[in-house]
């Protein structure tokens, strides 16, 4: 039957505006759309098996990423932006990991074998996350990697103190389970061209991350002791110490990876870490976390003072450094261009770390075009590139963070495993739900929020932990855990679902029953009737929606359509009341009143 145009309007509009699948902000932000505030309710629950099965349903580095995610899920907390203290995601994910996470409850499923093979370079965790999707898929995985350990930059430019390497093996491990074949120590271009690769493999996914450090064109740069972030923190990584370094360390940079080598610094022998940013220090690029802990740790920060010269001494090993003022790190646009000032000074040193960025390195032999930064030119949205083979992820197309580099490993994947099936690479994808996104969800904050206080990690003493190379966070108690998992505000719209018990019956929102109603161009009656139009739904409502009002609509013209009565079997006894209430058998009359 046909509704007036209004049901139709009314309806499309609730259809078209409804937050109640809107993700949010936390599952939103975080690239691999991990259900945040699902299994930080379970930890709150006391559930944290469940809660390690709803992370592991998206992530096989749970413990990695729960200690060093750089966490933009937190960034787009509700509680940062109404408070400026987010909930501790990550910290929570680890305690789940520590807590719940058993091998004998990963799911090593793998799909029917299709005979295919992929080879991946790379074992970062964009190359293990394709690694992964591609066994799922039922093709033949090989990691190769010019490393002799699993992780990549992950293992060998994240600190030992931040990342346990007990934690990535064990995690890795999966891979193996899976069926994951692993070729390390070998280098493409080296040991194996790049196109004997191609011909020994259905496709290729190069995932071999930014492992190339540079140090920019400052005079004196050619002096002993001047080195880059890239290989003094893989040297540290592989083997806890750095031919290359002094006592007296200065390290360039105002980010994390500089935040990285300072603290490193302290833990293979320095007697003094100095931190040269052109930055001013409110204007630092380094997290909040990485700041504080290398306060803490005594590194000295020199803001907003740019590397002039480094002077080194007759043996020609670095002596001092000399820094020029900066006035300004970006133009009136936002683009990097840093203005200095007359003013200078000189530090001593004997070892300068440039972390001021990476590269990585061709292992095509050409093949693929790179641009900034040696990162691949591929298509964004499929990371396919002009061999259609060949496809890119994590570092080498443009990610900057471990759960990116995830995110871009699923999606070359993905890709890959639709070119081997010979399937058209972006038919039917949804790519708005293949990396982070904005969420439309806009609800008011819950009555009586209050400000919860952020609870803090237990890290051990700076003047301990500054020396040694184990964890120097050591994680949250059970009812620190609680505690933290409480703040949560289980962000989502679903007001009306919670106001009308009657709509829980037919969907999980409004969007349910009315896009419901516009793909089949009809309603069961029960649903409009069930409403008794009270008007809650669209008080509650943030946008105020007439869901109410459509129900009465749809009402009246089941009606019109049905001879003036109601479609509803049970309304027949009604129309029975009615009849025999103006039946004169049943009906007397006193005339006149009396």
């Amino acid at each position: 039957m046909e509704f007036r145009q209004s049901v139709y309007d009314n309806a499309k509009q609730i259809t078209d505006g409804c937050m109640g699948y809107e993700e949010a902000f936390c599952t939103a932000a975080c690239p691999m759309h991990t259900d945040v505030k699902k299994y930080i309710r379970q930890i709150g629950e006391g559930n944290v098996e469940g809660a390690m099965e709803t992370i592991r349903e998206k992530l096989f580095l749970p413990n990695t990423l729960g200690r060093i995610c750089a966490h933009p899920c937190e960034a787009a907390c509700r509680r940062e932006s109404e408070f400026g203290q987010p909930l501790s995601v990550a910290a929570l994910k680890r305690y789940a990991a520590e807590k719940a996470d058993e091998k004998t409850s990963w799911d090593t499923t793998t799909g029917e074998d299709t005979g295919k093979s992929v080879a991946v370079i790379g074992a970062g965790p964009a190359g293990a996350q394709a690694a992964i999707d591609l066994r799922k898929a039922g093709h033949r995985a090989v990691i190769y990697d010019k490393l002799n350990v699993v992780g990549g930059m992950m293992r060998v430019g994240i600190p030992e103190y931040r990342l346990p390497r007990e934690v990535i093996d064990f995690e890795y491990s999966y891979l193996e389970d899976l069926g994951v074949e692993f070729k390390m120590g070998v280098e493409i271009g080296k040991d194996i061209t790049f196109a004997d690769l191609r011909a020994q493999h259905d496709a290729v996914i190069v995932a071999n991350g930014a492992h190339k450090g540079g140090v920019p064109p400052v005079k004196g740069k050619e002096a002993q002791g001047v080195t880059n972030a890239c290989d003094f923190l893989k040297e540290v990584s592989l083997t806890r110490q750095s031919e290359t370094a002094g006592k007296r360390i200065a390290v360039v940079g105002g980010g994390d990876v500089a935040m990285d080598c300072a603290r490193s610094a302290w833990r293979i022998g320095a007697e003094e870490v100095s931190l040269l940013t052109l930055e001013s220090f409110a204007e630092l690029p380094a997290s909040k976390e990485e700041i504080h802990e290398s306060m803490e740790e005594d590194v000295r920060f020199l803001n907003s003072w740019g590397t002039d010269e480094i002077i080194a001494d007759e043996t020609g090993r670095v002596q001092t450094i000399r820094l020029k003022k900066v006035l300004s790190v970006f133009d009136e646009n936002g683009k990097f261009a840093p203005q200095f000032g007359e003013e200078t000074m000189e530090i001593e040193a004997d070892t300068v770390i440039f972390a001021t960025g990476q590269q990585v390195e061709d292992v095509t032999g050409g093949l693929i075009e790179q641009k900034g930064g040696g990162r691949y030119v591929t298509n964004p949205e499929t990371l396919a590139t002009s061999e259609e083979d060949v496809f890119v992820a994590g570092d080498a197309s443009g990610g900057y963070i471990v759960v990116e580099a995830m995110a871009l490993g699923k999606k070359a994947a993905k890709s890959a495993d639709r070119f081997l099936n010979q399937q058209e690479l972006a038919e039917g994808r949804n790519f708005k739900y293949e990396y982070s996104f904005v969420t439309n969800l806009d609800v008011p904050l819950p009555k009586g929020t209050e400000n919860l206080p952020r609870q803090s990690g237990n890290h051990r003493a700076a003047e301990e932990r500054k020396h040694d190379f184990r964890p120097y966070d050591l994680g949250y108690t059970d009812e620190q855990a609680k505690q933290e998992a409480s703040r949560c505000l289980q962000c989502e719209c679903k007001l009306c679902m919670e106001e009308c018990l009657m709509m829980n019956d037919y969907g999980e929102c409004p969007q349910d029953i009315f896009g419901q109603f516009l793909q089949d161009g009809e309603i069961e009656p029960i649903v409009p009737y069930s409403c008794n139009v009270c008007g809650g739904c669209t008080h509650v409502c943030p946008n105020d929606y007439p869901i109410g009002e459509t129900f009465m609509a749809m009402r009246k013209d089941f009606i019109l359509h049905n001879d003036g009565k109601s479609p509803m079997e049970g309304h027949k006894a009604i129309e029975m009341h009615q009849k025999l209430g103006f039946s004169k058998v049943f009906t007397t009359k006193v005339k006149g009143g009396k």
